[in-house]
């Protein structure tokens, strides 16, 4: 099996997302907490996945993290 450059993946595991993005996977676990029903999330049975560039825009639109 090909593995997939982080940076070409379409979804990303919260620790994945925590390497990409440069957050805590605790500060990460709070943000997907607070934000439960925001488009960047996907449910892949009881895993969080995390839509790279959804997540990415929401960066994009804070002050905070």
């Amino acid at each position: 099996m090909k593995d997939i450059p982080i940076w070409e993946k379409y979804t990303l595991t919260v620790r994945e997302a925590s390497e990409y993005f440069h957050i805590g996977e605790k500060r990460l676990r709070q943000i997907i907490e607070e934000n439960n029903s925001a488009d960047f999330l996907i449910l892949n049975g009881n895993r969080v996945m995390i839509k790279r560039k959804h997540f990415e825009r929401f960066i994009d639109e804070s002050s905070i993290i």
